[in-house]
């Protein structure tokens, strides 16, 4: 029996979510129907467009260019800031009803999962089900792509939008996927399509039908993949998981493809303390420090480290998940899309390895400060006691 995926991806995330919020508030008008966007503070230069309604769409406004630029295009625009809180209510929300058909479920993205549903005798008709289910239940709409794969069922869900259940599968990639241009490959942005263009590769049919030697030089492993990918295969699993047994871990799907490391740097820190967190509520310390990386391409990469002492602090945790992070993230051409934060070899008891020179000091210092730190938290709140670089000016 082959193998079926289904790759649930939310029309308009984060307009969508905005306006069900609204709605669901009492408000009268659905903005999803006005010339709207989801948009960053001017005044603070982070007037970006993160989304946008169909009519603003008509009206030429792209994701990515500055307010000022989309006002231009239309005078009347209507800005309404993020809300990733939001954002993760509704994509909590989606989860918790497509774990009702399925354990193997992956977060893609916060708003766009992956199923593995092999054991359906109607893909297709599930697929029909989850679609309209969403719509009816939570008052925003979502793409369905079925496919053989991963790579098959995400191309699926983007073929017409929105609203909409497509099919992929090995026998309809001739006639379906073949044909698209080059950019319409997943993974083949505007810099992998220019070369090859230049190439005399123009649709995804040149690149499956290339000779993979040839891509192999001027592409290097990525040309394997590009290779792959346009003949339909991917091996990689649906995966709910970093994969890390008997540990405590915190993870975080990213709102989008993230490229800059300091923005990365605050996920992996606000993910240390919340491991840190329940580290401590179990009275308990960890001797072994573990980081994942999902980047935007389906593939995972991890790395840990095994410690000569036991740790429990968030500084602690933080320290080793940034060395960890640094050493896994060498090509930064790839985006991330999510992290994750662990650790293991746990134990009830602080062990700490003699040291001539002292210099675990400032770990048994950590400890010290944490319990303070935790005993205000306690009684005042999580954010009663930020780090200092988290003040903003």
């Amino acid at each position: 029996m082959d193998r079926v995926v289904l790759h649930v991806d939310v029309n308009n995330a984060f307009l969508s979510w905005t306006a069900c919020y609204m709605l669901n508030q009492g408000s009268r008008i659905d903005i999803r129907g006005r010339y709207a966007v989801i948009g960053g503070d001017e005044s603070k230069r982070k007037g970006i467009v993160l989304a946008k309604s169909n009519l603003c769409k008509s009206r030429g406004v792209i994701t990515g260019e500055p307010i000022y630029y989309a006002k231009k295009k239309c005078s009347y625009l209507e800005v309404y800031s993020p809300n990733i809180k939001l954002y993760k209510y509704y994509s909590d929300m989606m989860y918790n009803y497509l774990k009702l058909y399925s354990d193997d479920i992956e977060r893609y993205s916060i708003d766009e999962c992956f199923i593995e549903i092999s054991g359906f005798r109607d893909p297709v008709k599930l697929a029909y089900t989850i679609k309209e289910d969403i719509k009816k239940k939570f008052g925003f709409t979502v793409n369905v792509g079925v496919g053989n794969n991963k790579l098959l069922a995400k191309m699926a869900s983007d073929f017409e939008k929105p609203d909409k259940v497509h099919t992929l599968f090995y026998d309809e990639i001739e006639k379906k996927m073949w044909p698209l241009d080059i950019e319409n490959l997943f993974m083949i942005g505007k810099s992998y399509s220019k070369k090859l263009r230049n190439l005399n590769i123009n649709t995804i049919y040149d690149l499956a039908h290339s000779d993979e030697n040839m891509l192999k030089i001027y592409f290097k492993s990525m040309g394997i993949k590009m290779f792959k990918y346009a003949n339909g295969i991917d091996n990689s699993k649906v995966e709910s998981d970093y994969g890390l047994p008997k540990s405590i871990s915190t993870s975080e799907v990213l709102p989008y493809d993230y490229g800059d490391r300091e923005k990365i740097y605050k996920v992996i820190k606000d993910l240390s303390m919340q491991t840190g967190k329940k580290l401590r509520e179990k009275n308990m310390y960890a001797s072994l420090v573990h980081v994942g990386i999902k980047y935007n391409d389906f593939s995972k990469v991890s790395k840990q480290i095994s410690l000569n002492n036991y740790i429990s602090s968030d500084i602690d945790i933080y320290n080793y998940a940034i060395t960890l992070f640094d050493k896994l993230w060498v090509d930064e051409d790839k985006k991330v899309r999510g992290v994750a934060v662990g650790v293991a070899n746990l134990s009830e008891t602080y062990i700490e390895q003699l040291d001539l020179f002292n210099v675990n000091d400032n770990k048994k210092n950590n400890v010290k400060v944490q319990k303070t730190i935790d005993e205000i938290r306690k009684k005042y709140g999580d954010k009663s006691i930020i780090y200092a670089d988290d003040i903003k000016n």
